[in-house]
């Protein structure tokens, strides 16, 4: 009977030895985080130093939303690290909880050269929860990992808040006293605990400046952006740039002094492009004459009365001709039509003294010659005012 009793014993053992090498591992994996992209050139350091203190205490093993807070903790930091620009900041990592040789907290990384490769690795060695909680102790070293930094320093202190005294709020207010406002402490806390965040809250409050965060209030990448520029970056405001100076109108003519080819035009005067003061719009001779079209009268008559304003104003009259023609009858041409624009003007009350004439014949043509039209506006007079 015992001999059957054992066979059956055995029979049942070596099923259950093969149903379980058979039976299929469930493996859970995180999804990949996808950080936010913080381009180099729109940001700048906000600080030059910034500590990582890491609880890794026994009550850190415990699960909160099926997950060991250690590795909730570290996820998180993870996802800040590859957020983070590679810029020049010093860091360092410290873990609180017994450490090799019973030691409350630990140095893992740095003060050295931030790099992401460098802290992931040192993060990656925190591997057990194990200990009490002593983060005063932690803080207090921190304090000390500090003592030659220069510039700015943030504080990130990661933890479930439990198991702990007063001491913490203590630490952090004599490192606050340390390093003045060169100094903000961020808390995040991981889990739900009451008491817990209480603490951490005094703790980032003992800073003065700087936040208290839960880690489950981190939905996605843009949280863990906006935290790290609001911990780490300042964005580059580029200067506005220069106002374009509006180019001047020294003489008021509409023209400005870059194209302006007549300065010191009087006031209401009719001008050209090129800013001179000219009579062209209209046809002011016919072909082969000096003799004045009465349609010019009107013009003649706006200069007239800009020079009996301006007593003090001479003008040169200058007249001008088509291409038709040989050189040097033009000329001739061009003299007697300014002349008979300085009579016009002598007539109608102004001082002859203040007129002079010259002529230039087809040399300075205000517009082609190619056409009719053009023809027409080149056969013209220009003002031009002298001292």
């Amino acid at each position: 009977m015992t001999k059957y009793y054992l066979r059956a014993v055995f029979l049942v053992m070596i099923s259950t030895l093969l149903f379980s090498c058979a039976a299929p591992q469930v493996q859970t994996t995180q999804p990949l985080f996808s950080p936010d992209t913080l381009k180099v050139d729109q940001y700048e350091p906000k600080v030059d130093n910034f500590m990582v203190i890491l609880d890794k205490s026994s009550s850190m093993s415990e699960k909160y939303n099926g997950q060991k807070r250690l590795i909730i903790a570290k996820d998180f930091l993870s996802a800040m690290n590859q957020t983070l620009p590679e810029m020049k900041f010093n860091c360092a990592l410290r873990t609180f909880g017994t450490s090799g040789f019973g030691k409350p907290t630990a140095l893992l990384y740095g003060p050295t050269e931030y790099s992401s490769k460098g802290f992931q690795g040192a993060l990656n060695a925190a591997q057990r929860a194990i200990g009490t909680s002593p983060l005063g102790a932690a803080i207090n070293a921190a304090g000390g990992d500090l003592k030659k930094s220069e510039g700015p320093i943030a504080v990130i202190i990661v933890s479930d808040g439990e198991d702990m005294d007063a001491t913490p709020i203590t630490a952090a207010k004599n490192m606050k006293a340390k390093f003045g406002d060169r100094l903000c402490i961020y808390t995040v806390l991981v889990g739900d605990d009451p008491e817990g965040e209480t603490l951490m809250k005094q703790v980032a409050a003992a800073g003065d400046c700087g936040a208290s965060l839960r880690a489950d209030g981190f939905k996605d990448s843009g949280d863990m952006g906006d935290f790290v520029k609001n911990v780490f970056l300042a964005e580059i405001v580029k200067p506005a740039p220069k106002p374009v100076a509006k180019p001047m109108d020294s003489d008021g003519d509409g023209v400005t002094d870059d194209k302006d080819q007549c300065p010191n035009t009087p006031k209401g005067a009719t001008v050209d492009a090129r800013g001179c003061w000219t009579y062209a719009a209209v046809v002011m001779y016919g072909f082969d004459s000096a003799e004045i079209k009465s349609e010019a009268f009107p013009m003649l008559d706006e200069a007239v009365s800009i020079l009996k304003k301006n007593p003090e104003l001479k003008v040169e009259i200058d007249g001008h001709t088509d291409n038709i023609g040989p050189a040097a009858y033009n000329m001739n041409l061009s003299e007697r039509r300014a002349k008979a624009i300085m009579k016009y003007f002598v007539d109608k009350g102004v001082e002859a003294e203040r007129l002079t004439t010259k002529g230039f014949g087809l040399t300075m043509p205000a517009v082609s010659n190619d056409t009719k039209e053009g023809r027409a506006k080149n056969r013209r007079v220009t003002l031009t005012p002298v001292k």
